[in-house]
């Protein structure tokens, strides 16, 4: 097979694209790997690539981050050659189905409603996917959602319709009161058995109008908790490598020598 000299590097976007679309089409006509792939096949490899952008963004990587979105890039234009094969759309139909969407959900710029602010923004959008056939505001909401990710969603497009907290100190008082009642299931002696199915419960609504006041106070929450992991394995990891100095091993050190490390990792 003759060696393929792919485009030479473009110079614009519109190049730039029917670029990449050319080597794809080459890849999947002549690569055994590329020939193999199907829309089951790639689907956890762009669930994996999502989140190593999700990573260099939290991060602050821009280098990794542009690296990423080539590699989101690719699987989109990958999806799209798939689909045509078979006849059931091309990339061009992509292409031209977000941009209808976006004119259409956005009658503010595209036509002549009038919006105050972003929030009038999210309420137009929702109801605007109501008349386009949506059941619910929520079926939107992927069900494969981490938990985390999927409550804040939800939130979010509640409030695109109006149904939310006016102020946030009421949004406390909520989670106060989830907290009492999450405390109350374990304010009790101690031969009796916990209720695990309601502790977990409670738990829940804890968790969610934590999320929901973090929301009213402009902190997205999976990047918040997210934050709070890699500072945690950080100071793990020195933890670590200070009992390892020291010819140790973490279980066999007190909670007091470990906590002298802590100390110097959060100092650090």
């Amino acid at each position: 097979m003759p060696f393929n000299t792919p485009p030479i590097t473009a110079s614009t976007p519109a190049t730039a694209f029917e670029r990449l679309l050319t080597i794809m089409n080459t890849l999947r006509e002549q690569c055994p790997w590329d020939k193999k792939q199907t829309l089951e096949s790639l689907r956890h490899l762009t669930i994996e690539e999502t989140y190593e952008l999700s990573d260099a963004i939290l991060d602050g990587d821009i280098q990794e981050i542009k690296k990423e979105l080539g590699d989101i890039m690719l699987h989109l234009v990958f999806y799209a050659r798939i689909a045509s094969e078979t006849g059931s759309f091309t990339i061009t139909d992509v292409l031209n189905g977000i941009c209808d969407k976006l004119i259409n959900r956005h009658p503010h710029i595209y036509g002549d409603t009038e919006v105050a602010d972003e929030q009038d923004v999210k309420r137009n959008w929702e109801q605007i996917k109501l008349k386009e056939g949506n059941r619910s505001v929520l079926a939107g909401v992927p069900a494969s959602l981490p938990a985390l990710v999927k409550a804040s969603r939800i939130q979010e497009k509640a409030r695109g319709v109006g149904f939310d907290w006016e102020e946030k100190g009421q949004v406390w008082e909520k989670v106060e009161e989830e907290m009492r009642e999450f405390k109350q299931e374990f304010n009790v002696s101690d031969n009796t058995v916990i209720d695990t199915a309601k502790a977990e419960d409670e738990f829940g609504d804890l968790l969610f109008s934590l999320i929901n006041y973090a929301r009213f106070i402009n902190i997205n929450p999976e990047d918040a908790l997210e934050k709070t992991n890699r500072k945690f394995i950080k100071r793990f990891q020195y933890l670590e490598q200070k009992a390892l100095e020291l010819g140790k091993n973490l279980k066999d050190m007190t909670l007091a020598e470990m906590d002298i490390f802590w100390n110097e990792a959060k100092r650090l």
